[in-house]
């Protein structure tokens, strides 16, 4: 199966630039209602996921930073306590699921690192899910078949 075919484009996906504020990529993540966002350099390069966790593990470790002042710090300054690994376009559906179980979404990105879109954990456990519906019901079909016979 290609992975293509779970593909959510760039153009449909809200990320975040590595040079834009804290303050911005939170009022994003809460408008939209996301725990986590793709970020992207100038070029257009996959470079990590922030996560509130990452949010608030900043706010918390830097002193008197607080909401009003969070515009003074850029998304590369916030450290991100987990690597959430891309794949890339050619990659097979085992490496996508293997990343999926730990993170919500897997970024992808075309051969040259540039973020092309994600692939929600949602969709491949729904495609696995019609996966194993189709083969029971082929299973069963084989019974009732060889049962004839």
């Amino acid at each position: 199966m290609n992975i293509a075919f779970f593909l959510t484009p760039k153009h449909e996906v809200v990320c975040e630039n590595q040079e834009s504020t804290m303050r911005q990529v939170m009022e994003r993540m809460e408008h939209h209602g996301y725990t986590a966002i793709p970020i992207i350099d100038r070029e257009g390069k996959y470079v990590g996921t922030l996560t509130e966790g990452d949010l608030l593990w900043k706010l918390k470790n830097t002193h008197n930073l607080n909401f009003k002042n969070t515009e003074s710090i850029k998304v590369k300054e916030i450290p991100r306590r987990i690597n959430h690994k891309s794949v890339s376009i050619t990659s097979n559906i085992e490496s996508l699921i293997s990343l999926a179980v730990s993170q919500n979404f897997v970024p992808v990105t075309d051969d040259e690192g540039t973020f092309i879109g994600i692939i929600k954990r949602s969709d491949i456990i729904n495609y696995c899910f019609n996966e194993m519906e189709r083969r029971k019901h082929l299973e069963v079909q084989q019974f009732l078949m060889y049962d004839e016979g």
